[in-house]
């Protein structure tokens, strides 16, 4: 299913997210979620969404924002799990631009 016209690719936020699951509940279609642990899944995901012209949700489990984050930070505290999070959403906010 084409992403709807109204929005713009990239990172949605508020009443967008709102908007794109109406579109599609209304057009009676699902939006995968793909669990990423690297950019490199990042860039793959975004790619494929890209070609396919089709919206796609980004997601990062504990474990996986520790990897985002690297081996040589503490997760004591949560530590690495938030630092690797926010870079997470960091990169996949810059990235999904210029896949579009």
């Amino acid at each position: 299913m084409p992403f709807p016209a109204n929005l713009k690719p990239g990172v949605l936020v508020g009443e967008d997210v709102v908007t794109l699951l109406q579109y599609a509940k209304d057009n009676g279609f699902a939006i995968p979620a793909v669990n990423c642990i690297s950019s490199s899944s990042v860039h793959a995901v975004l790619e494929a969404a890209a070609k396919a012209n089709s919206p796609v949700i980004l997601q990062v489990s504990n474990g996986g924002a520790c990897f985002f984050a690297g081996k040589g930070i503490s997760n004591e505290g949560q530590k690495a799990a938030i630092l690797g999070a926010v870079a997470f959403a960091t990169h996949c906010r810059v990235m999904a631009e210029h896949y579009g």
